[in-house]
């Protein structure tokens, strides 16, 4: 799984893409959770709304990979 979370490019920055994405999910659930708003998200092409919440808005084995390595 470390392998999909690394970036192909040399730059320090792409390096860091994966780990800023993951914070700003985080950030967005946060957000979510304080003003009632439902998580919108695509999962096997379907358009979901979902309680930031929801056992179905898990947090990943890629998710918690990344975290691993921070």
């Amino acid at each position: 799984m470390k392998e999909q979370l690394r970036s192909q490019l040399a730059d320090a920055d792409m390096q860091a893409a994966p780990r800023a994405l993951l914070r700003a999910a985080d950030r967005a659930r946060e957000i979510a959770r304080q003003t009632g708003t439902p998580i919108i998200i695509v999962r096997d092409g379907i358009l979901m709304e979902i309680d930031p919440d929801s056992d179905l808005l898990d947090q990943s084995e890629t998710h918690d990979t990344v975290r691993d390595q921070d």
